[in-house]
């Protein structure tokens, strides 16, 4: 595929991302054995642009963890959110009692994941964290505890390495935008 008509500079290649992803997974590592030894996780990853980050991460932890996935939506096929959250797929596992680490794509206005949250505490989980690839402060209209972030963003829309334009360019191997020209 052609897509150097429409995307901008490269903003983090595979070697930049696979480092970051191998110090945020000798992080949680860290924590989780300091503050939950012996205990389970589970990385809850938000479909679909969760799931490259995801994959790559949960090979870099070192303690025992599983993996879930929920689908919501917000955007559709806009490039803004449209506020309104949807699931559309629930997980399969009970979170009851357990150490969730909600593992994120990207975390922009905040909202969905907000919304997520107040969510999946009326399930009774013993701890829920946040892991982002992707952070964008300045679109933030809600306060959230982000308890590791990958990188901090501009204000701009972001593509590749799992993130996508209307279902396009997850399967860019680097982080880029789209030419809002």
């Amino acid at each position: 595929m052609n897509y150097e008509d429409t995307l901008g500079k490269i903003m983090y290649d595979e070697e930049t991302i696979a480092k970051r992803v191998a110090e945020l997974g000798a992080q949680i590592s860290a924590d989780y054995e300091r503050d939950y030894p012996g205990e389970e996780l589970l990385c809850i990853t938000i479909l679909k642009g969760g799931a490259v980050f995801a994959s790559d991460l949960l090979r870099r932890l070192t303690v025992d963890a599983r993996i879930d996935f929920m689908a919501v939506s917000s955007y559709g096929s806009s490039t803004k959110s449209s506020g309104v959250v949807r699931i559309n797929k629930d997980l399969d596992t009970d979170i009851e009692g357990k150490n969730v680490l909600i593992v994120e794509d990207i975390i922009d206005s905040g909202l969905t994941l907000h919304y997520l949250i107040e969510t999946l505490w009326y399930r009774g989980p013993k701890s829920i964290k946040i892991c982002t690839f992707l952070n964008k402060p300045a679109r933030r209209r809600v306060d959230l505890p982000v308890d590791y972030i990958g990188f901090d963003i501009e204000n701009r829309f972001i593509v590749g390495y799992g993130l996508d334009y209307d279902e396009k360019y997850r399967n860019l191997p680097y982080i880029t935008c789209l030419d809002e020209e």
